[in-house]
């Protein structure tokens, strides 16, 4: 008898926990450095496989909103810098602000005086570094569905699940009100734009966003999210132990990688306890719960390549960072031009890999 043929598979939802794997490849890498070339090219990078792998959903336009924070961040941070001062000095003055003296008790902190040109960089680089990671965070916004992840949270993660849901979906819900709310005023002949429109919005979509985000809290809750099984105390505590244990031991090695040049000895081996600690706790955490999945999303081959695509960028760039400091954080005293390490550079371009290995997202039929 022949074999049936093969069903092809047609598009579909890419695991959102692949998609904030890759995003938080990409923020670790661009936590590494100051150089505005390489930060630029992390941003586009994020840039190009949200437009390519975005769904049509509310949720998926919130990536806009982000970039636009980004923005707001990185000019505050440059006006900090050129009306409070920076901490780094230069000789290259760009204009000399009016002074105004403090009291003794603010001593070290000015308000006008000489604006420099190394001290705007410094400040650039830093507001830059920020934004990104605000870029790469709202690009897992924009592919990963909140609902879709947090049915995918361990079963001992079930406490803080209901939390976890007005949190993760009152971003992406606040911006598809606003969008709602725009066009309503424009079809009734109103201002959308400017300061009173905004005035005049604000309150009904903080309103609304927030009342979505219970509700789909509620309707997790009255659906047995929430509803325990009875296990033994020691149990219960071991797993608590062994997850506390596990997340700091985590946290305290991702401090060593990321803040010590990535020449720490110890912070690899503690990371690998720590996930290990922690898995198990949750594993053992997880008989608590007693809440069933349905049609549970799959974990393929494009899942494994989007995920690894971004656990590679943070590696590398941690990597290179520990053996090219200065490639990586560009010096402002004396003032240098920022370069682009070839290295780093092709390190980061495997973040582009979802834009070609992951599924096609379904559209609607409108």
């Amino acid at each position: 008898m022949p074999s049936p043929p093969a069903r092809r598979l047609g598009p579909r939802l890419l695991h959102p926990g692949a998609w904030w794997l890759w995003a938080l490849g990409l923020a670790a890498g661009a936590s590494r450095t100051t150089n505005p070339v390489l930060l630029l090219l992390i941003a586009a990078v994020a840039g190009y496989v949200v437009a390519a792998r975005r769904s049509d959903a509310p949720w998926a336009r919130s990536y806009g909103a982000f970039l636009r924070i980004g923005l707001v961040v990185l000019g505050l941070r440059l006006a900090f810098a050129v009306v409070l001062g920076s901490p780094v000095g230069g000789t290259h003055v760009l204009v000399t602000l009016p002074h105004l003296p403090l009291p003794a008790w603010a001593q070290g902190v000015r308000l006008g005086g000489p604006v420099a040109v190394e001290g705007v960089l410094f400040a650039c680089y830093e507001g830059l570094k920020l934004a990104v990671l605000l870029l790469c965070v709202g690009a897992a916004n924009a592919l990963a569905s909140p609902a879709r992840l947090l049915r995918c949270l361990p079963g001992a993660l079930y406490e803080v699940g209901v939390a976890a849901v007005v949190a993760t979906t009152f971003a992406p819900n606040l911006v598809a009100d606003i969008r709602r709310l725009r066009a309503a005023r424009r079809l009734r002949g109103r201002e959308d734009r400017g300061v009173r429109a905004v005035l005049a919005v604000g309150l009904p979509v903080l309103e609304g966003a927030l009342e979505r985000s219970v509700g789909l809290a509620a309707a997790m809750d009255s659906r047995g999210f929430g509803r325990t099984a009875d296990v033994p105390r020691r149990i219960v505590r071991t797993a608590g132990a062994l997850t506390l244990l596990g997340l700091l031991a985590v946290c305290s090695a991702t401090y060593g990688l990321l803040g010590a040049g990535g020449r720490t000895a110890w912070a690899v081996p503690l990371l690998l306890a720590g996930v290990a600690a922690a898995a198990g706790g949750l594993a053992l955490g997880g008989r608590r719960s007693v809440r069933t999945r349905y049609r549970p999303d799959p974990w393929a081959l494009p899942e494994w390549l989007t995920a690894g695509s971004g656990l590679a960028v943070a590696g590398l760039l941690i990597l290179l960072a520990g053996r090219h400091p200065e490639a990586f954080s560009p010096s402002v005293v004396p003032l240098t031009a920022p370069q682009l390490p070839l290295p780093a550079a092709a390190a980061v371009l495997i973040g582009l890999l979802p834009a070609l290995v992951a599924p096609d997202p379904p559209r609607s039929s409108r």
